[in-house]
């Protein structure tokens, strides 16, 4: 198993300054394999990464493209690692976007990469590295303060250097035992989320988790300094005789102040604690549901979708919910914790977590109903999250339809929950719970025939 461990550098301005380099350059080549790989494909030809990198080889130290004013091959000044995994990124790259079309999912093709506007790193080779105690020994540069010691022991396999605003970081894989990947639970519980955007999570123990949206406390202030780097960039654009609101012509450059660069750096590091402190938070948040329980039952929300409403993206961005249940997912493997993944059309908070009923008439702004089968009054989440926690406990709960009185009377026809919407299960071992659905439909409906 591969898990990996991400330490922040201490490098020196030497060393941060190599990185910058090594980064441009892996950019560079990028961006270059990208080109001749779109030109043989319209010439007819079929490209392949690894014939891109032997033609690559053949010119990187005598092409003029690639010398500096003197003439000479300024990439042995860069390690060949940083101009060498790039053919590897850009296969990967295309296979998953030809998988993503075979497989009838959104592709998208690999881009050109800009400065600033992507992300900064290099690949570094297991062998090309030596890690002892809270130092790292790179190529080029020797050795690298790290803020703490790796955690895992095990075969590492490779390094990525890469930078976030100012701060320059290192991601070690290792290969490590299946003994230190998975962990020990200290719960067997079975619980159901219902994710939103005030409270990320509402749990069926009742329990409501409030978001922290740091993206919203430090709105106010990131405003204010974007609108300091903006008036610098209007500045830039009429010291070269441009218009103030001109757009910038291609392949044209704005002079660079150091004002500029320090106002470009506070915001990003604005930005950056935003993002630290929303991962903190998601970070804690789903190990200890995956450490506590042994069934986790969460919807299959189109958050893409979602963020297409202008008026709640921010607020969804903000909270993280593909990220909630990105971590959810690989931490339950290391947990070994079953994650059911509910139909995205499951009426969870329609339902009566109690009989059954089904509110037809529920708007998302009906935050608390009472049904009128049973009497009993529901809050909106946390009846959502206890009908999810159904899906998975040894009882289906059946789905009442209203009668014509509104549903009020104490009869109704009964439907298989689990045959109107169906449960996907992704985990370690299957419960049997979709077996026993299936069992309860087929029941009723010879019951019915």
């Amino acid at each position: 198993m591969h898990l990996t461990h991400r330490i922040a550098l201490c490098p020196t301005p030497e060393q941060a300054k190599y990185f910058k380099r090594a980064c441009g350059t892996a950019r560079r080549v990028w961006n270059w394999a990208l080109s001749e790989w779109n030109r043989q494909h319209a010439a007819g030809m079929r490209p392949n990464a690894m014939a891109l990198k032997r033609q690559f080889n053949a010119i990187k130290y005598r092409d003029p493209a690639w010398l500096d004013a003197d003439g000479k091959p300024w990439l042995k000044t860069i390690h060949r690692d940083a101009h060498a995994q790039p053919f590897a990124h850009l296969a990967q790259a295309w296979d998953t976007f030809f998988k993503d079309i075979k497989a009838g999912k959104p592709a998208h093709a690999p881009k050109f990469k800009k400065k600033g506007r992507c992300r900064d790193s290099f690949y570094v080779a297991n062998d090309k590295f030596r890690v002892e105690g809270k130092a790292i020994r790179l190529p080029k540069v020797g050795w690298i303060k790290m803020a703490e010691t790796l955690r895992f022991e095990g075969k590492v396999l490779g390094a990525t250097v890469s930078r976030t605003a100012d701060r320059w970081y290192v991601a070690i894989q290792v290969e490590v035992k299946d003994c230190d990947f998975y962990r020990k639970r200290s719960g067997d519980g079975v619980i159901g989320i219902d994710l939103g955007v005030k409270a990320i999570a509402t749990l069926s123990t009742g329990e409501v988790i409030e978001a922290p949206k740091p993206f919203k406390r430090a709105l106010r202030r990131i405003q204010i300094r974007t609108r300091r780097l903006s008036r610098k960039l209007t500045s830039a654009n009429v010291q070269v005789g441009w218009k103030p609101n001109q757009p910038i012509p291609k392949g044209a450059r704005l002079p660079v102040s150091n004002n500029r660069q320090k106002s470009a750096a506070i915001v990003a590091r604005t930005h950056a604690r935003v993002a630290n402190l929303r991962a903190d938070f998601l970070h804690k948040l789903t190990t200890n549901i995956c450490r506590e329980n042994q069934a986790v039952v969460l919807e299959n929300l189109n958050v893409r979708g979602m963020m297409g409403n202008r008026r709640l993206a921010r607020a969804i961005a903000d909270v993280g919910l593909y990220e909630f249940r990105r971590q959810i997912a690989y931490k339950a493997k290391r947990y070994g914790t079953h994650v059911v993944i509910a139909d995205r059309w499951y009426p969870s908070s329609r339902l009566c977590s109690v009989c059954g009923w089904n509110n037809d008439a529920l708007t998302l702004s009906d935050r608390a109903w009472t049904c009128p089968h049973c009497g009993t009054h529901h809050d909106r989440d946390i009846n959502a999250a206890r009908n999810l926690e159904r899906l998975v406990t040894a009882t289906t709960l059946p789905e009442a339809s209203p009668s014509s009185d509104g549903g009020a009377a104490t009869e109704g026809v009964f439907v298989a929950v689990g045959q109107v919407t169906p449960v996907r299960y992704n985990s370690i071992t299957e419960s049997g719970q979709e077996e026993k659905v299936r069992t309860f439909a087929r029941d009723f409906h010879s019951r019915k025939a």
